[in-house]
Formats: structure tokens, C-alpha cells, sequence
């Protein structure tokens, strides 16, 4: 761990949820934001699915619960199945349990689906992987004065990385 000076403040935290996209190398709609809830993740997913409501979609993800969480099984029931009958969370159907979300989720036959990285495995996440690369290249040496200024260098180097990185990264 790096020294912090003596005159270091902390002026909050932001939460980043970003997509990469293995086969340009690029990020693409970030959402910064100060939670990471589950309906701060459900809002990312139908920015990013909006953007070609109709294209099929695969999202890899790693395990946390808002990943598999109540509002997402609705968005994608929503969007794949007209008529699907979800239940109800922790009494029935598919919203009963965590393994029955996850298991709708993952399903090949949805125009959005999600594989869900094993436990442990933040290596096998490309996504995971650019967040140590932004990490380095940008927050280790960061002397930032506000939550705005960090927005804005995290959208900044977002930019940067999408036009000059993806071919070095």
C-alpha cells in the first residue's frame, strides 16, 4: 500500500459500473453514481440494452447479489418473454431463490443473458481487468478535490482508453 500524505482527505467515494467489450477493447456507457444497488445495476443494464433493444446480448458478471437480483429477473423476463410468470420473491417461481434467478438469467434461449463468473475469479472478468488497469494507470496517483473532478477523470480516461488503448491494453 502506497503512503498517504499527511495532508490526505478523503472527499467521498463514487461506485463505476462499466461494460467492456472484448472484441473492440472498448468501455462503453459507464455509470457513475454514489451506490452500486441493485437498482442502480437494473438501470445500467437497460442503458446498455437500449442502446440495440433488439440485438442479442451476453453479459459477464461475477456473483454479487444484485447481479442476480429480483428487478433484473423482471427486466429480462420483460424484454425475452412476453408472457413469463416470475413469482414471487422467496415464496415461488422463479424469483424464489437466488439459484432459480441465476438459472433464468443464464438461460441461452433469452435475447439477454448473463454468465456468471465462478467465485474467485476476478481474472477470468475482462471487465475486472481494465478496473486494475484504471487503477493503475489513473486512481493510484490521483489527487483529486471532488467527487466532480473524479467523474470527470474516470469519464475523461474512459474516453482516452477507447480512442488510444485497446490495441496496447
Amino acid at each position: 500500500m502506497g503512503d498517504i500524505e499527511f495532508e490526505y482527505k478523503r472527499h467521498g467515494a463514487l461506485c463505476l459500473i462499466a461494460n467492456f467489450v472484448v472484441a473492440t477493447g472498448q468501455v462503453i456507457e459507464p455509470s457513475i453514481g454514489p451506490t452500486r444497488t441493485e437498482e442502480d445495476f437494473v438501470a445500467h443494464i437497460k442503458r446498455i440494452v437500449d442502446t440495440d433493444p433488439t440485438a442479442g446480448w451476453v453479459f459477464v458478471t461475477d456473483q454479487p447479489n444484485t447481479h442476480m437480483s429480483e428487478g433484473l429477473v423482471r427486466f429480462v423476463g420483460e424484454r425475452c418473454i412476453s408472457d413469463a410468470e416470475l413469482g414471487t420473491k422467496r415464496k415461488e417461481g422463479i424469483l424464489q431463490t437466488m439459484p432459480s434467478r441465476k438459472e433464468f438469467l443464464e438461460d441461452p434461449s433469452h435475447r439477454i443473458r448473463f454468465i456468471f463468473t465462478p467465485k474467485h475469479t476476478s481474472w477470468m472478468n475482462q471487465i475486472e481487468i481494465w478496473f486494475r488497469i484504471l487503477a493503475r494507470r489513473l486512481l493510484k496517483r490521483g489527487s483529486l478535490a471532488s467527487l466532480e473532478q473524479l467523474r470527470e477523470c474516470l469519464l475523461d480516461f474512459i474516453t482516452y482508453f477507447n480512442k488510444v488503448l485497446p490495441v496496447i491494453a
